[in-house]
This record gives structure tokens, C-alpha cells and sequence, in this order.
């Protein structure tokens, strides 16, 4: 079984976070991935052109995790192989006031990534049964009901096209204090630290919790989550782009049937 299987969850089991390991590596080391890494971002730059040129299906990739877990790095470090002609990134803050006055997934829906295109969310609609759980912001009977709804949702998409991976940035507690008293320390990173990021840690237990039920609830055949062990950054790119890669492979795109040209004369047409 090859790494990217091993990282991929079983919905039929409860996501008990602490049972993963988020320093996990599978016995490799950065020298070992840093060739294959390369070789990774060539082969999703060409599955990328090959689906643009196709224009039949889109691919949809869900970056979820605690702050810190590395979503703005995946980014930077693995979004960016993929052409920015037909590869659009979402972030997905506080819902607006006119998010607010539509149904919690008309945000989602809207940006879609349209046909030959790849989409990635920072962040998604899975906010909706994890932020406002632990928040408290809406009652468990309307979040509870949610699961069920974003299965159908990503249901839809699939069966128009629109294949999804979901990938949960999974650090431990210890690795956010570090990575957060380094953005302290560093004039450049101290902007992204507020006052809401020490708050939240304090319900680190209950975050776990909800994204546990998350993906226990939410990881589908047509739409699978994936557990990424993410207090490595160099593990977490490469296996981010190792199933990126595997999932548009197994998309069998093609490029467009070539419909020989009628030319009665090559020497004047051309």
C-alpha cells in the first residue's frame, strides 16, 4: 500500500485525531521526496493542461486545519505548480452580510471551479459544521443536520463532473504554539497573530472533536477526506501533490479526438 493510501480516512471508523500521528512520515526523509517532489509538480502542471484542454471535468481540492496547520503554505508551496490560467484559489473568512442572507452553501456553490478548471479552497463549507459548532454561533440541531446536507452537496458535484479531495492539515498543539510564537517573532508573519488565534486554542479538545465528527460523517466515495500529517511541512507538500497527482490520473483525462483537416491544397493553406 503506498503512502498517499495509508493518509486516506475510513469513513466506516470514528476520527479520533489522537490516534494519528501528525508527525508521521512513513519512514522518509526530506532528501528522499525532493527529486520526486519535482516530478510530482511537472506531472500536475501537464494533468492540469490536459483537463483544460478537455474541458469536461474539474477538480475540486478542500485544504482544511487548525490556524498554523499549513493551509497558506500548501499554497505557496504546492497550488502554485498549477498554471494560474486555469487554477483559482478561494478563502473562505467570516461570512459577509450577503453570505448571511443566503443559505450557508450559496458561498461555495457560486465559485465552483467551471469545467477544465481546478479549485481550492482555503477553507470551505466544512466551517459550517466545525467554526459554529465550537462557537456556538448556531444550535446543534441545525449544524447536526449538515452532515447529510454536504454529503448530497459534494454527491451533486461529483456526478456533474466535479471531483473533490479533501485533505485535513493535521498538526498537534504543541507544533501550533511553536509555529505561532515564530510568527510572534518575526516582524514579517506577526500580522497573522490576533488575540482569536490563543482563544481558540483553548478549545483545541473541542476542535478535535468536531472535526473528528467531520470526517467521520463526511468522507464519501465521491468526495473522500484525507488525513495529512502536517507538523512536517516538506511531508505535508509532498503528499498533498502525491495525491493531487493520483486523483487526475485517475480521472482518465484525454486529450481532444484530432478531426483530420480537409485541406484540398497543404501548399496554398498554409
Amino acid at each position: 500500500m503506498n503512502d498517499s493510501k495509508k493518509l486516506l480516512f475510513n469513513a466506516h471508523n470514528d476520527a479520533n485525531l489522537l490516534e494519528w500521528d501528525p508527525d508521521n512520515t512513513f519512514n522518509r526523509n526530506p532528501k528522499d521526496l525532493e527529486t520526486g517532489l519535482t516530478k510530482l509538480f511537472t506531472r500536475m502542471l501537464e494533468l492540469q493542461y490536459r483537463m483544460y484542454v478537455e474541458k469536461k471535468t474539474s477538480l475540486l481540492i478542500i485544504l482544511q486545519g487548525m490556524d498554523t496547520s499549513g493551509k497558506d503554505g500548501t499554497i505557496r508551496h504546492v497550488i502554485t505548480a498549477f498554471h494560474p490560467v486555469s487554477c483559482r484559489v478561494e478563502t473562505f473568512k467570516i461570512p459577509s452580510t450577503e453570505d448571511l442572507a443566503h443559505d450557508y452553501l450559496w458561498r461555495i456553490h457560486k465559485v465552483l471551479p467551471q469545467r477544465g478548471f481546478i479549485g481550492v479552497f482555503n477553507r470551505s463549507h466544512y466551517e459550517d459544521v466545525v467554526e459554529v459548532r465550537v462557537q456556538n454561533l448556531v444550535p446543534q440541531t441545525v449544524w447536526s443536520q449538515r452532515y447529510d446536507q454536504i454529503n448530497q452537496f459534494e454527491r451533486y458535484m461529483a456526478e456533474n463532473n466535479v471531483k473533490v479531495i479533501k485533505c485535513f492539515l493535521h498538526i498537534s498543539k504543541q507544533e501550533q504554539k511553536k509555529r505561532l510564537l515564530e510568527r510572534l517573532s518575526d516582524p514579517a508573519k506577526r500580522w497573522k497573530v490576533n488575540e482569536n488565534d490563543f482563544k481558540k486554542r483553548k478549545k483545541w479538545d473541542q476542535y478535535m472533536q468536531a472535526y473528528g465528527d467531520a470526517l467521520s460523517r463526511c468522507s464519501t466515495r465521491w468526495a473522500p477526506w484525507y488525513i495529512i500529517p502536517a507538523n512536517k511541512k516538506w511531508f505535508r507538500d509532498w503528499a498533498i501533490a502525491k495525491i493531487i497527482v493520483e486523483t487526475l490520473e485517475q480521472m482518465k483525462i484525454k486529450y481532444p479526438k484530432y478531426i483530420p483537416l480537409k485541406i484540398k491544397d497543404n501548399s496554398k493553406s498554409i
